[in-house]
Parts: C-alpha cells; structure tokens; sequence
C-alpha cells in the first residue's frame, strides 16, 4: 500500500528550455508532508540530446530531495521518458481513480507533434505490431512508448518567453488546430479511454496535454494537472484515502506551494489506496 497523502504532479520536464522549474529546490514544499508523491509522467528530458544532461542531473536533485523529505516517490512514463519501468498506469481507491500520463488517449499520441503528422504510416505499422492494443491497457501502453522512441521531437524550442512559445505552437498552422482539438477534446476521449479499458473508473487523472482542467463526460471526471511548462497551468491533486482534492501551485513565491482556494474535491468513501 501507498503511504497518505498521495500527491500528483504532472509534466515537470526538468531541464526543458520552457520549463520554469530553474531550481528543484523550489519544489520541497510541495513534497512536504507526502507519504507518496507520483510524477506523472514527462518529469523528465529522456529523449532530448540537448536537454539530456542537465535534464538527468536535476532528476537526480529532486530524487535527493525526496528522500530528505521522506516521501516515497513513484514516476510513471511519458512521451518525453517513456523509459521508467512498470505498467504505465496507477489506481486509487480499489480502481476508481486511475493516473496515466495521457499520451495513450490518442491514435496517434501526440496529434501535434511535428515528428507525429508526417508519420501516420509508420504510427500505422506499429500500431500492427501490437495487435492487442485495442483492448489490454498495458500493450496500449507499451504502444505509446514505442511511439514515442521512434517518432522523438527533432526540433527544441530556444527561447521560454509567453510570445516565442505562442509561435512555436501555430507553426505549422495544422499544428496548432491540432492543439486545440486535443484541449477541447480531452474530456471526451478520457471518458472512452476509460470505458475501453478502465470500465470501473469514475475518475481518470492525466497530464500531457499541458491544458489543466476538469470534465465530466460519460459518465466519468477527468483531470489534468497542467504542466510547469510555459503557458501551461501547473496544478496539484491529492489522495488522503477518502478524497481527491485538486487545486494550483502557487508559483509567486521563491519556492512552490498549494493555492488552495478554487481547487475542487471529489469524494469516494472509505477505500485502500
């Protein structure tokens, strides 16, 4: 069993040109006090040549500090580091709440990525390589870290300004309407992920597209955490073993903590974690 509180975090890609994590140390308050903290995927640069070095070492700093905060902590895999072993997925609350990192909602994964629009054959041919990805969880989830190791994104980002990212985004133009499917789109297609293979879900916590929020659609929640990425919005969720709260970090300060107010709790009786 996870030790309580389990808190989640999502799409820190320490070292990311964008990233606004400058220091690891910044994020100890928001491990303070965790029985177990999980990163939900894309906590680091895996993939990136540029970034890879700086990216590890600061993986390496917040490890340190979890250790000195004497919280266990647990990484899951994202298309940025789809190298961390396991099955990809977590539940709460006897498999009421399930946290992935997102990547596996789509066809494709990413629909955005540049590397992704002028590869749908190749997505296609590995698709055929897992033939049970249609319906077992965890060949789906293999899938998309294979996706992601084959199809790494080429070109970086230089600058972390609101503006440059802007730019980035709307070129090419199809990227950017693919953007803005996949945020307006995400609450739907977490609902059927969920029915597919998470039937028993009521609740589905995820990261990647760095558009926080909460859905209801089909019947299911579905939340994001944001990401520490420029513009996105970081925020936090927590599971005390009858609840899941989940609110803002606080970033105006020289170090990192919960914005409480505005955040939004959901309730599922006694449960083990």
């Amino acid at each position: 069993m996870m030790r309580l509180p389990v808190r989640v975090f999502s799409d820190l890609h320490l070292g990311h040109k964008a990233s606004r994590i400058d220091r690891v140390e910044k994020l100890r308050p928001l491990l303070c006090g965790a029985g177990t903290v999980i990163f939900n995927g894309d906590t680091w640069q895996e993939l990136s040549r540029p970034w890879r070095e700086r990216s590890a070492n600061m993986l390496g700093e917040l490890r340190a500090l979890g250790a000195d905060e004497g919280c266990e902590m647990m990484f899951l895999p994202g298309n940025h580091d789809p190298g961390w072993d396991g099955p990809g997925f977590i539940n709460l609350a006897e498999g009421r709440i399930v946290i992935t990192h997102g990547d596996s909602l789509f066809f494709d994964s990413s629909p955005w990525k540049r590397e992704v629009m002028l590869a749908r054959e190749s997505i296609e041919e590995m698709w055929r390589g897992f033939p049970a990805a249609d319906h077992d969880v965890n060949a789906r989830l293999e899938l998309a870290k294979e996706i992601a190791r084959r199809l790494p994104t080429c070109r970086h980002p230089e600058a972390r300004s609101f503006v440059s990212r802007v730019w980035d985004a709307v070129t090419p133009p199809r990227r950017a309407l693919n953007i803005l499917r996949a945020w307006f789109g995400q609450g739907e297609m977490g609902a059927r992920f969920c029915e597919r293979y998470f039937p028993q879900a009521e609740l589905l916590l995820i990261g990647h597209f760095h558009r926080s929020g909460i859905w209801k659609a089909r019947g299911k929640t579905i939340c994001n955490t944001g990401s520490f990425v420029v513009p996105g919005r970081a925020c936090w969720a927590e599971w005390n073993g009858r609840s899941l709260s989940c609110g803002r970090v606080d970033e105006s300060g020289s170090q990192y903590g919960f914005r409480r107010s505005g955040g939004r709790s959901f309730f599922f009786g006694e449960a083990e974690t």
